[in-house]
């Protein structure tokens, strides 16, 4: 390319951005979408909506020194090298109407870690609310042993997301009083990520495991 040829942005070019897009196939997709569009228009009364995601695959980074804080005039600092140890995969809860997020970090991303946190939310959410949980279509989802846990626990229900529309999970429309509310549970669970496995002066991957 010649030097004197001009800059992309003198014509407003932008050729390193690109969008991506996928159509759902699912039969039940207006269903399914009336469905959590009403949940978060009109939540069930003596109930919670909770949006319920998994972030598998994190890493578990010791830095070789402190991080250093963000600061007036600069910004914060991290070391270049560190040290893995492992990963580890983080279950988040997000409370539609105050933001709140309730997260375990588990060794694997199976159904008997879901079930873990299943049972978490069982013992940490008041005992006479119904529970409303949108979720994916990943498979330890609707494995059989969740399903029959779900059974004995009639407080539970599931609301699954068209194929291919997970984008659906943690977006509801921004007519909370929260700031929160109507952010992605996605974002917030890399949020989440950051505090839990990354930005944290770890010594072992138990520690984080510990620390979420």
């Amino acid at each position: 390319m010649p030097d004197d040829f001009p800059p992309d942005h003198l014509f407003g070019l932008q050729p390193r951005r690109s969008k991506s897009f996928r159509l759902s196939t699912d039969p039940f997709l207006v269903e399914k979408v009336r469905d959590i569009v009403g949940l978060y228009l009109n939540p069930p009364d003596n109930a919670l909506v909770l949006c319920v995601d998994e972030k598998s695959q994190v890493q578990a980074l010791e830095r070789t020194q402190p991080v250093l804080p963000m600061g007036l005039g600069y910004v914060e600092g991290v070391t270049h090298d560190y040290y893995r140890h492992g990963t580890t995969t983080l279950f988040a809860a997000l409370d539609i109407v105050d933001g709140e997020i309730i997260s375990q970090c588990k060794p694997r991303h199976r159904h008997q870690e879901l079930l873990s946190f299943l049972k978490h939310l069982d013992a940490n959410m008041p005992a006479h609310l119904e529970l409303h949980l949108i979720a994916d279509n990943y498979a330890t989802h609707k494995h059989p042993k969740v399903k029959a846990w779900l059974v004995n626990h009639p407080r539970f229900h599931l609301h699954f997301t068209p194929t291919y529309s997970s984008w659906l999970i943690g977006r509801p429309p921004p007519i909370r009083s929260s700031t929160n509310s109507s952010a992605s549970v996605n974002l917030l669970m890399g949020h989440n990520t950051r505090q839990c496995a990354r930005r944290r002066f770890i010594s072992n991957r138990a520690d984080c495991l510990a620390g979420c």
